[in-house]
């Protein structure tokens, strides 16, 4: 019976009343750990939290059924032990099923850690991270700016001055007030922090002076990190496995911790105790994105290139050798490939450029490239994803597993899953590169600070949002193409220096709109309430135009950012050419290098045939100077 249940747990995901119902009628056998680890090819999600127990068949089946309740969603009871201790399905835990609900409207409910937590300590939840070698240690800030940890406590890394365990949220007093900007861990684990002024804190695990406090002495409470970094405002932290990286908002990489195959990008192997400046290349460079695998540091430089350094053993650094890389090194193979994001796994390297496309390379043993394969890549691979425009890459340098979120939403997954090797893109059912990791990487971990936004509290900003064309509020409304627009006089005087001459002295309380759309004038009144657009990259023509009008460069900066996100063979001339028009020179380059970029198929197009002549003759022009018409 017992092997006639495991059979059905990993092959048939039954439902869960009569997946119990058959696990109960087993016989009460213990079975060895490993056996069945082996039999299952699954990592218990909750077994550290067991530590020192031994744990039967039932113990690890429950586990997975928490995982198949967060996966699939489908009706069941959570199964508990009665009083001898065995499996009783007649039950439920109270504090887990409220718990549940409450964490799918927080979108944590997919980390089993979270279940220690209550419903009303859920509720004031605001920011988390679970990190930690089994996923077993959890940080989380509440509304009222105030840090809880609770887990393990391995070296320390719960920061409350001891080495105890705690099942019960401690708060972490030396911190509360701060606010929380970016948070990174390492293997041991180690934690480095910046708060939202800048500052930079570390604790736990010490032994390579990851902690960059000059010492390699564990750190049982947070340490502000000031040397070489007290006039530096820090605006993003990674964390290796045992090195720690940190990137100033003017665009200076800072490093310290294990240097062994000259991570820290000092020139040497030796380790680095104190936070040292990543020179080099990186020297006259502007840094955007920073990232690390387990022993690989990465950088994005405002140009787009990727500079890398550190262990290469598996080709992680993209240099198309596997020689470890003490300096930071610019990958050679995007040349001409603008990348805005760098995500690092355990070995293997994850990069978005700024058409929406994702190359990999470094370690494949697990399909985590994407590739269809598991041979290692020293070179960038495109990673093919439908044909959707990819917004978000996510990897942990604890883990094996690679995702992605596409503009359309849909969230694929590839590498480690669950002890299983995903070669390809896989699309999930979820909504979040979040829920990747926690249902599917080992271990599961946060792979970012997770935020989760209150629902039960309207902010200026949300009621501002709010109010947008409400007709039982507003004071003025525009007619455009026969529709009213409802807007409130005094906000498009503060928000807009078109309306604040325009209506300083008009009492009217309907003004007739017809130069523009009632779609591009609309998006352009929404956005005076809410910073944000939501137009086609068409539509997104018409707005830049009135953009370009109103001079409102930051809504010209915003229609850019979007055409730029649908262009396309087809639509590239059109959008080129529009760019050229209402003089949007970043636009104009992007779609240029577009164009080249595609040049073959841009060129078969109705759009290409239909160019103005002079726009033709530039474009040629252009083209022949950077040498697209060589054979």
């Amino acid at each position: 019976m017992v092997s006639l249940a495991l059979s059905v747990l990993k092959y048939c995901r039954l439902n869960l009343k009569c997946l119990l119902q058959i696990i109960y009628s087993s016989v009460k056998l213990r079975i060895d750990k490993s056996a069945l680890h082996r039999d299952l090819e699954l990592s218990s999600p909750r077994g550290s939290l067991t530590k020192g127990l031994h744990r039967t068949m039932e113990d690890y089946v429950e586990d997975e059924l928490f995982l198949l309740y967060a996966l699939y969603g489908k009706s069941g009871k959570m199964p508990v032990k009665d009083e001898r201790g065995d499996l009783d399905v007649s039950k439920v835990v109270k504090p887990v099923q409220a718990t549940l609900s409450s964490l799918k409207m927080l979108d944590v409910g997919k980390w089993p850690i979270f279940s220690l937590c209550s419903e009303a300590e859920l509720q004031l939840v605001r920011q988390a991270c679970v990190f930690g070698s089994a996923s077993n240690e959890l940080l989380y800030t509440t509304v009222n700016d105030e840090i809880f940890v609770l887990g393990t406590n391995c070296c320390g890394c719960l920061g409350l001055g001891d080495v105890q365990s705690t099942i019960e949220p401690r708060r972490l007093d030396s911190l509360s007030g701060k606010k929380i900007a970016c948070l990174s861990y390492g293997s041991g684990p180690h934690i480095v922090l910046a708060t939202t002024e800048g500052e930079v804190f570390t604790w736990g695990h010490n032994a390579y002076s990851q902690l960059g406090n000059g010492t390699t002495n564990a750190g049982l409470v947070p340490y502000h990190i000031s040397t070489n970094l007290s006039n530096k405002q820090v605006i993003e932290v990674a964390c290796g496995s045992y090195h720690s990286l940190v990137l100033t908002s003017d665009g200076e990489v800072f490093a310290w911790g294990y240097n062994n195959s000259g991570q820290v990008g000092s020139g040497s192997t030796a380790n680095q105790p104190i936070p040292r400046r990543v020179t080099g290349c990186l020297q006259s460079k502007v840094v955007v994105n920073i990232a690390c695998g387990q022993m690989c540091s990465m950088a994005v430089v405002n140009t787009g290139e990727v500079f890398v350094w550190g262990y290469n053993g598996n080709g992680q650094l993209g240099l198309g050798s596997s020689g470890n890389q003490p300096t930071p090194c610019r990958v050679a193979a995007l040349q001409g490939i603008r990348v805005q994001r760098v995500a690092c796994g355990y070995a293997h390297t994850l990069v978005l450029t700024d058409e929406g496309q994702v190359y990999a390379w470094g370690a494949n043993s697990y399909g985590q490239l994407g590739t269809g394969n598991k041979s290692n890549q020293s070179y960038p691979t495109p990673v093919v994803v439908e044909k959707d425009r990819i917004i978000e890459i996510a990897a942990c340098h604890s883990a094996h597993t690679s995702a992605a979120k596409t503009q359309g939403g849909h969230v694929y997954m590839w590498g480690q899953c669950r002890g299983q090797s995903v070669t390809l893109p896989h699309l999930t059912h979820f909504s979040s590169t979040d829920d990747v990791f926690a249902c599917f990487a080992t271990p599961a971990v946060t792979w970012r600070l997770l935020s989760v936004e209150p629902d039960d509290h309207l902010t200026v900003a949300e009621s501002l949002k709010r109010e947008f064309d409400n007709p039982n509020t507003a004071d003025l409304k525009f007619l455009v193409d026969g529709k009213y627009i409802y807007v409130h006089k005094v906000l498009l005087k503060i928000r807009c220096e078109h309306f604040r001459s325009s209506l300083e002295d008009n009492e009217d309380d309907i003004v007739e709109m017809s130069e523009f759309s009632y779609p591009v004038y609309r998006a352009f009144l929404e956005y005076l309430y809410t910073d944000s657009i939501s137009l086609s990259p068409e539509e997104a023509v018409g707005l830049l135009d009135l953009a370009t009008f109103y001079r409102e460069n930051r809504l010209k900066k915003l229609c850019q950012q979007t055409i730029k996100q649908g262009i396309c063979e087809e639509n590239a001339i059109a959008l080129l050419s529009a760019a050229v028009k209402y003089e949007a020179q970043d636009l104009e380059e992007f779609c240029f290098r577009f164009c080249i970029n595609h040049l073959t198929v841009v060129t078969q197009t109705s759009g290409f045939a239909e160019m103005d002549h002079d726009l033709l003759k530039n474009f040629i022009s252009k083209a022949s100077r950077v040498g697209a018409f060589k054979n």
